[in-house]
Formats: structure tokens, sequence, C-alpha cells
């Protein structure tokens, strides 16, 4: 599936949801795009929901936040995203990257929280907004070029 080279999407997976961003290369900016929650008891992701996005944003590679231990190290979540990541490049045959996530849904309640103190948000969050705006500290990290990178075929 061949898509523009400038446009990137983001994911925060989680366990239970996933926040998706959208973001471009050129201009090194990020949005919190949306929340999908997992299609069943499972675990397994809303398939149906991630092939919406991606024929509609058509990106040219796919950034997923790898969740490290403070200290670098995998932790049991990580096979999880690694397996995501797997998941992703051979459903939609478009490069796959991982970014080191540590923090980011640290920042990314820290973002709402002042949004929320400055008025540009309202006083109550949905319970994915959280993950949405993680993704986007993700994808705004790997535009940066920030952090260790690994690449899934």
């Amino acid at each position: 599936m061949a898509g523009s080279p400038d446009v990137m999407l983001g994911f925060d997976f989680g366990t239970k949801r996933i926040g998706i961003a959208v973001g471009n290369a050129i201009t090194g900016n990020a949005q919190a795009l949306t929340t999908l929650h997992h299609s069943n008891a499972d675990g397994a992701p809303d398939w149906q929901g991630l092939t919406r996005i991606v024929a509609e944003w058509r990106p040219g590679a796919l950034v997923v936040g790898l969740p490290l231990a403070r200290d670098g190290s995998s932790q049991p979540m990580t096979e999880n995203a690694r397996r995501f990541m797997d998941q992703l490049g051979a459903h939609f045959d478009i490069p796959v990257h991982a970014m080191d996530e540590r923090f980011s849904t640290i920042e990314a309640m820290e973002r709402l929280r002042t949004a929320r103190a400055n008025g540009s948000r309202g006083k109550r969050l949905a319970k994915g907004d959280s993950d949405s705006m993680a993704a986007q500290v993700i994808l705004e990290g790997w535009l940066a070029g920030a952090g260790p990178r690994t690449q899934s075929p």
C-alpha cells in the first residue's frame, strides 16, 4: 500500500486501547487523531478501524511506541508492542518503526491538564484522550529524531 512519504501514523499500543496520531515529516508536527478499543476480550486490535484510518491517511510509515522499563530494558508489554509492530507491517506492507515511549503517557497527561487549565479543552476527558495524546508525543519524538529506533520489515 503506497502512501505519502511525508505522512506518518503514530501508535500508543495498550492492552485495551490503541491511541493514534498523524504527523507530517516536512513540518515535524503531529496531532492526536483518535483512540481505537480492541475489538474483543482477547485483546485483538480493531483491524477494521485500523484499515479505515490507514486508507484515509495513506501514510508512508508507521511509528509504534515501544514500552520499555525505566532502565531501558524490556518488560512484559514490550513483547506485545513488538508483536503489534510485526502485525502492522504484515497487514499493511508499510515500514514500521519503534520509538522509545518511556514517559509519553506522563507527558500526554501534562499536556491535557495544561489544555484544560487554559480553557482550550473541556473539563472532562474521555478514556482514550490520553492514549491518542501519548501517540502524538511518540510521533513528535520520532519526527524530532529523538530516541533509539528499530525498523520492522
